[in-house]
C-alpha cells in the first residue's frame, strides 16, 4: 500500500513538473497564467515569477491583469525581491484604484521599501524613502487596517535614524574632534527631543565641550571654559541624579579651577 501511495505521489509530482516546463515552452500564455497561477498557490513563488514575467506584457488591459499583477507582486515580495515588489505594488495601486487590493498593495509597496533599509551603521537614504512612502500611506489611508503596522515600522525606522545621528556625534566625540561633536549633539538634540539617549547625548556634548576647552590656546579658553560649564548644566537640569554625574563633578572641578586664572 505504501508503494502504491509513493507512486502515485511520483506521478503527480512528474506530471507537475512536466506541466511547469511545458508552460515555459508554450505560446500559449493561458495556459502559463494557469501553470503560473498554481505555482503561486502552491508557494512555488520563484517558479511562478518566471511565468508571470513571460506573460505580463500580453495580459495589460485584459480582465484577468488585476488578478495577475497582484500574485505577481507578491511573488516578488515573499521572495524577498523588495525592490521589484515595490515597483510592482506601485504600478498595481496606480493601474487599479477601484481595486479592494489597491490598499494592501499601497501598503505593502510602503513596507517594501521598509524592508530594504539597512543596518543603522549604513547610508540611510532607503530609511528615509520608507518614512515617506510610510507616511504617504498614513495621509492616504488614515483609518486603514494596517495602520497600526505602519505606526510601528515608522516608529522603528525612526529609531534606527536616532542612534544613526548620536552614534556620528559620539564617533566625532570619539576622535576627538570635538567641535564637531558638539554641533553633531547639539542638532541631535534638536531633531530627536524626546529620544532616550537624551541623558548620554547631553552629558558626551558637555564631554566635547569640557576637552575642547582644557585643550584650548588661552585667547578661547576662557569662553570655551564657561561654554562647558553651561554644557553641564543642561546635563544636571535634565537629571540632577545622571549616571555620569560623578565623573561630570570631576570635570566641572577642574573647570572652576581653570577659571580661576582669567580672574586675577
Amino acid at each position: 500500500m505504501k508503494n502504491y501511495l509513493y507512486l502515485i505521489a511520483l506521478v503527480v509530482l512528474v506530471s507537475s513538473c512536466s506541466q511547469y516546463q511545458k508552460a515555459l515552452n508554450s505560446e500559449d500564455v493561458a495556459f502559463k497564467f494557469d501553470q503560473a497561477t498554481k505555482k503561486y498557490d502552491e508557494k512555488k513563488y520563484s517558479k511562478a515569477i518566471r511565468l508571470f514575467e513571460q506573460i505580463a506584457p500580453a495580459y495589460k488591459g485584459k480582465p484577468q491583469a488585476e488578478k495577475l499583477f497582484y500574485m505577481f507582486s507578491n511573488s516578488y515580495y515573499n521572495t524577498k525581491q523588495y525592490y521589484l515588489a515595490a515597483y510592482q505594488y506601485e504600478s498595481f495601486a496606480s493601474s487599479y484604484p477601484k481595486s479592494e487590493k489597491r490598499e494592501e498593495a499601497a501598503f505593502l509597496a510602503a513596507k517594501c521599501f521598509s524592508k530594504l533599509s539597512p543596518v543603522s551603521s549604513l547610508d540611510q537614504i532607503d530609511t528615509n524613502k520608507a518614512l515617506d512612502k510610510l507616511q504617504n500611506f498614513i495621509d492616504m489611508y488614515p483609518n486603514s487596517q494596517y495602520l497600526p503596522e505602519a505606526n510601528a515600522v515608522v516608529t522603528e525606522l525612526k529609531n534606527k535614524l536616532e542612534k544613526k545621528a548620536f552614534d556620528i556625534a559620539k564617533q566625532y566625540n570619539t576622535i576627538s574632534d570635538y567641535k564637531s561633536a558638539i554641533s553633531a549633539f547639539e542638532n541631535f538634540l534638536s531633531d530627536f527631543p524626546g529620544t532616550p539617549l537624551k541623558e548620554d547625548a547631553l552629558y558626551y556634548k558637555f564631554d566635547s565641550a569640557y576637552n575642547l576647552a582644557i585643550n584650548s590656546v588661552p585667547q578661547k579658553m576662557k569662553e570655551r571654559l564657561e561654554n562647558a560649564k553651561v554644557a553641564y548644566s543642561g546635563l544636571i537640569k535634565f537629571k540632577a541624579d545622571s549616571k555620569h554625574k560623578a565623573k561630570a563633578d570631576e570635570m566641572l572641578a577642574r573647570i572652576e579651577k581653570d577659571l580661576q586664572q582669567f580672574t586675577k
